[in-house]
């Protein structure tokens, strides 16, 4: 029986584009990056995030033989820079560090997000995370979580808790907190960590939950005293404080976390190259000691860990928003 000689030139052609668009493909993988890569940082300059960012940046020039571009658009709580990373072009030539609020929180908060994080952004990898410490005024007579427990039942409504702003890790770990011990308490947010600090060693507030390294100067200067730490385990930095899980509260952890992200889209070929790059930056011990000089524990993990961690930080916290009633519409 004879070939029909076109059906042949049509099988032959069809071959040769799967063969051309193959090539186009492994090309493009090896092209990437063939320019600059910039990283949105929703956070003001000289914050942990910007530092986080620029520590990362300083290797990844290197590695990748392409300008790092950091990019601060701090604002609305972090939901500025991330709708940017989330709105650009998905060749990961855009990546953004975001955090818990703008991540994990927003979906539970807002009624309206100009972007849905599990829709329009792709996790790469988890760069940090740090939990918060309890801090009280340093002339309060409780030493112990249980002795505070005890102090802060005993003042009924006159108790008020500080937080670094509404909806941030801070105000939401003394709601898990308030939740676990039925503490009555009058939540008060500040506009960042200074305020919120000076207010609570003013006696103005009786509480905060805050990272540590915010705090130092007032701790150095014998105005506050820490009672307990909301990570799992000890911190190495700080040996000597409990944590509450063993202060009474199993289970109990909270941190305050950040990752890299990129536009929903992005080939995951570009995804697991940045992953792996960031994975080898996190395990340098250079910058495992400058991370953790600043309270912070360097992450790491595949993408699809970072993706779960994500969504059980998601239902862990939308728990507890949903129960204070916490609202952030813009």
């Amino acid at each position: 029986m004879k070939k029909n000689p076109l059906a042949t030139l049509a099988v032959f052609l069809a071959a040769g584009l799967l063969a051309a668009g193959a090539w186009a493909q492994q090309q493009s993988q090896q092209a990437w990056p063939s320019k600059p890569v910039r990283v949105i940082v929703p956070a003001p300059a000289g914050s942990s995030l910007d530092l986080i960012a620029r520590t990362l940046a300083d290797r990844l020039r290197v590695m990748w033989k392409q300008p790092v571009v950091i990019e601060t658009k701090a604002g609305a709580g972090g939901l500025i820079g991330m709708d940017t990373v989330a709105k650009a072009p998905h060749d990961g030539y855009t990546l953004g560090i975001g955090f818990n609020g703008p991540i994990a929180f927003g979906p539970y908060m807002y009624a309206r997000m100009p972007y849905a994080p599990a829709r329009d952004l792709a996790p790469i990898v988890l760069t940090t995370s740090q939990p918060n410490v309890l801090a009280v005024q340093a002339d309060n007579p409780a030493n112990t979580l249980p002795e505070f427990v005890e102090w802060a039942r005993s003042r009924g409504n006159r108790f008020s808790y500080a937080s670094v702003g509404a909806g941030s890790s801070s105000h939401l770990t003394m709601e898990l907190f308030r939740s676990a011990t039925h503490i009555e308490a009058v939540h008060v947010p500040f506009s960042g960590s200074p305020p919120a600090g000076l207010s609570l060693a003013a006696g103005d507030t009786q509480a905060l939950f805050a990272v540590a390294p915010a705090l130092l100067p007032l701790i150095q200067g014998h105005r506050v005293k820490l009672i307990a730490i909301t990570s799992a385990k000890r911190s190495e930095l700080m040996k000597d404080l409990p944590t509450v899980a063993e202060s009474g509260y199993p289970g109990f952890e909270s941190l305050a976390w950040n990752g890299l992200f990129t536009a929903a889209g992005t080939p995951p070929e570009v995804v697991q190259r940045i992953n792996a790059d960031v994975n080898a930056v996190l395990q340098e011990p250079v910058v495992r000691e400058l991370l953790a000089n600043q309270g912070l524990v360097a992450g790491g993990g595949s993408s699809e860990e970072f993706r779960a961690f994500i969504d059980a930080e998601g239902r862990k916290w939308g728990a507890i928003i949903a129960k204070v009633g916490i609202r952030l519409d813009q």
